[in-house]
């Protein structure tokens, strides 16, 4: 055996690599080197003569991963690693499908359609069903469809206990057949028919049982209840005979995926059904400094569903963890433009800085102050802000409310949101249009009879509602500020009720409200309340400062984005309750457990200089929120942060909140100390930052008030409950 194969590894991960065939759970914590322990264990096996390359299976979860592993391979052994059995499920699934294709009651030739293709089918289906597509949204039922799949049931199998959900299946059934019909199958079905497959043919189930002597999988933590059946089925785990040697590789505290059916689960399944006796720890991290890992060690610890590992590294402490509070979300920027800067004169690459953020509709405000810096910066896995289709949907509505002759701006949103219009309504427009040389606005003017105002006011649908729908935003625009008009066109266009109906809308309907937030900002740094100038800065920050290819460009991105990638030095920006954690996580079961999991992920990824940062007060749906610090913050110990922000305060009207010192601002040790926030109520003196009792909701902090009088109302941080606003008048508070 080539003796530099193992050369350099820890005892941990020659462990791993050299262990005899039986099946082994790797707890590989974030930098320890998971994916040369993987790459390793299978050269290892060959090398060493234990098996074929032929009878070894490795899944991953992305192509980038398979193709790291082959190319790794070639690297370390003189072997053609072409037919060797290394992708994603689905790719694995694939090949299988594809030669049973008979077994598998597939036509040899069957396609594979995407998620796009698949919501354009579900369409025609609810189309010809007669559906209201308002009351069953395509996307809704598309969900619907997919999550039964990869909980392994058909339509046959769900159990329906009311009436919506007894259509939803009678939808599911109609796209089946339509499936079976065109003789296509969804990247969802790959897995389920694959594993259908396996479990009625028992001679194809032995024949691949016998074949692979060992399976290995990588980020098994994401692995979701229909991968893990299949994996079980394939390995023979449960059955009479010794199962497969099984080798994951996973790291429970780096499960972030939950939204996608992931269930962190498994690795404790794995133990009970493989028979594991063993499991090995990588702990040893050889990405970042000490004291990044010490704080993310603190952060994680809170978790109580973990297997539990403890990071640490050879190398020194490094560096304190800067922590910085603006005043406000455009003050948190630009302290962030000039600490970038800082770094690129001490010789950083801009693309060795990742700048992270919990929520997409954050970027505006950071791609904001690098445009006005002349930063170049890259949206890593995502796009810009003003290039993102929701608020080109957005900014389309208002161009053409602004210059009705703009076709670009039509076409995009005539039958956006689906009002009726079809292709052949917009043809014989667009043929009006050239005949009468004229705009397709005035063409569609002149096709509802040439009477604007009459069409405004129709209940007409198609075109005529369209051209009565803009005449009326027209009209609507004279009388109101800018970001009134903004706010009124997202609900009169009916983008809001359409991305409220979408199940994966909350992203879309956050940078919505954010695009409100840009029109205010607008407005006061501009001093122009003209939607014309408002379009002319959106335009300029969507066509300039995208680093071109190859250029050294800062990396945006958000949190889920980052996993699997290491940066010199990373920004993680809205550090706030609310923000992250997200508030949405407050009412799921074990949300808080994988908001904390997303923190600690955020922070492993720097390897030299993490600074932590939020402000007190951000811009929310057009109207400003004081913020308290995140839960994260106050579960980092004292002595790996240095406070970068020694004078803070909040504006409140006509008074201003001030910390004393670095540390004051941390609401769990100073939120009383500040009494010169007080405002009135009704009965009591109270200010922002006290703390105090609700019969109901338990002990909380204020964190904001608006309004006066019979009129004022509360914004109050619970222990137990979360956020929430209370009239002052009945919330019936008491000192705590």
């Amino acid at each position: 055996m080539n003796s530099s194969l193992l050369a350099g590894l820890n005892p941990q991960q020659l462990e791993a690599i050299t262990l005899s065939e039986q099946s082994v759970l790797v707890l590989a914590g974030a930098g320890s080197g998971k994916t040369r322990v993987l790459t390793t264990r299978i050269a290892y096996l060959i090398q060493t003569g234990k098996v074929s390359p032929y009878s070894i299976l490795a899944v991953t979860f992305t192509n980038k991963a398979a193709k790291e592993i082959l190319v790794r391979i070639n690297a370390m052994l003189p072997i053609n690693t072409r037919g060797m059995w290394i992708g994603t499920f689905h790719g694995l699934c694939n090949r299988l499908l594809r030669t049973h294709y008979q077994e598998a009651g597939l036509p040899q030739a069957f396609q594979i359609i995407d998620i796009a293709d698949q919501l354009a089918m579900i369409r025609r289906i609810l189309k010809a069903l007669s559906v209201d597509d308002k009351r069953f949204p395509p996307r809704q039922v598309q969900w619907f469809i997919n999550n039964a799949k990869e909980a392994g049931r058909r339509a046959a199998n769900v159990v329906a206990d009311d009436p919506y959900t007894r259509h939803l299946l009678e939808f599911y059934s109609a796209y089946e057949r339509q499936c079976d019909r065109e003789g296509v199958v969804d990247f969802a079905e790959l897995l389920l028919r694959s594993y259908e497959m396996l479990s009625r043919n028992e001679a194809l189930r032995e024949h691949y049982r016998e074949r692979f002597d060992h399976i290995l999988v990588d980020e098994f933590q994401d692995t979701n209840r229909l991968q893990y059946d299949w994996l079980k089925l394939l390995a023979g785990a449960g059955a009479d005979r010794h199962p497969t040697a099984v080798f994951v590789v996973g790291d429970d505290d780096q499960s972030i995926y939950a939204f996608r059916g992931a269930d962190t689960g498994n690795m404790k399944s794995f133990e009970h059904d493989f028979g594991v006796t063993k499991v090995i720890k990588l702990e040893q991290n050889y990405r970042s400094h000490g004291n990044i890992l010490a704080a993310a060690n603190a952060v994680i610890a809170r978790n109580t569903d973990r297997l539990g590992k403890h990071l640490w590294t050879a190398d020194d402490q490094g560096e304190l963890l800067r922590v910085y509070r603006g005043l406000n979300d455009f003050d948190e920027a630009s302290f962030i433009v000039d600490e970038i800067r800082a770094l690129q004169s001490e010789g950083i690459p801009l693309a060795q800085m990742a700048l992270l953020y919990r929520s997409n509709a954050q970027s505006r405000v950071l791609e904001h102050s690098l445009f006005n810096a002349a930063l170049p910066y890259r949206v890593y896995g995502g796009t810009r802000f003003f290039e993102r289709m929701e608020i080109k949907h957005a900014l389309a509505y208002l161009r053409l409310i602004a210059h009705p002759d703009d076709d670009n701006a039509l076409l995009r949103i005539i039958n956006f949101p689906a009002r009726g219009i079809g292709a052949r309504s917009l043809e014989q427009l667009q043929d009006a249009a050239r005949q009468q040389s004229s705009s397709l606005w005035e063409a569609a003017i002149q096709k509802c009879g040439g009477d604007s105002h009459a069409a405004a006011g129709s209940n007409a649908k198609g075109l005529t509602g369209f051209v009565g729908l803009i005449q009326s935003m027209r009209q609507d625009w004279e009388s109101l500020p800018l970001p009134r008009i903004v706010e009124h066109v997202l609900v009169q266009s009916g983008l809001i009720s359409h991305y409220k109906n979408e199940r994966d809308g909350a992203d879309r309907l956050e940078n919505l409200h954010e695009l409100v937030n840009a029109a205010t900002i607008f407005v006061h740094e501009a001093d122009d309340d003209s939607l014309v100038a408002f379009l002319t800065h959106a335009s300029l920050e969507a066509g300039e400062h995208q680093a071109g290819s190859g250029q050294d460009a800062l990396q945006l991105m958000t949190v889920h984005a980052a996993k699997g990638l290491e940066f010199h030095t990373v920004f993680l920006s809205g550090l706030e309750e609310g923000l992250f954690p997200h508030d949405n996580s407050l009412n799921d079961v074990n949300g808080l457990e994988e908001e904390r999991r997303l923190m600690y992920v955020a922070m492993t990824r720097a390897r030299r200089r993490l600074y932590l940062t939020l402000a007190q007060s951000r811009m929310l749906h057009g109207q400003t929120r004081y913020n308290i610090p995140s839960r994260f913050l106050d579960e980092v110990p004292e002595k790996f942060l240095k406070w970068l922000s020694p004078i803070v305060g909040i504006k409140t009207n006509d008074n201003f909140v001030v910390a004393d010192s670095d540390n004051d601002f941390r609401y769990s040790r100073a939120v009383q100390r500040n009494s010169s926030s007080q405002f009135s109520g009704n009965t009591a003196q109270w200010r922002i930052g006290q703390v105090i009792r609700h019969a109901k909701f338990g002990e909380g902090v204020i964190v904001a008030y608006e309004g006066a009088g019979n009129d004022a109302r509360v914004q109050i941080k619970f222990n137990d409950v979360g956020i929430k606003w209370l009239m002052l008048e009945y919330a019936k508070l008491t000192p705590a």
